[in-house]
């Protein structure tokens, strides 16, 4: 991810104009990079390096929602529905 969408993403999910390690910020950075590997592992199937740092990233998400959620519940509902992750 380049310097310019990192910074797009985070003026996007940031709660003040310093903010930029928020739990909405750090999901939002992550959903970017997740997009950008499965888009990548579409035509790179066998990159088992991808594949494992995907995984792991899935994974951080997951946590930081269930701290989200678990923290702020209205929070995590906002969050989820910007970036359109569950049903």
């Amino acid at each position: 991810m380049d310097k310019e969408t990192k910074q797009k993403v985070i003026s996007q999910f940031q709660r003040n104009e310093r903010d930029t390690g928020s739990t909405e910020v750090q999901v939002a950075i992550l959903t970017a990079r997740i997009e950008q590997l499965t888009s990548h592992m579409t035509s790179n199937r066998q990159d088992a390096h991808t594949k494992h740092r995907l995984l792991s990233l899935v994974g951080q998400r997951r946590r930081l929602l269930a701290y989200a959620k678990k923290d702020n519940p209205e929070r995590y509902q906002e969050i989820i529905s910007k970036l359109g992750l569950r049903k």
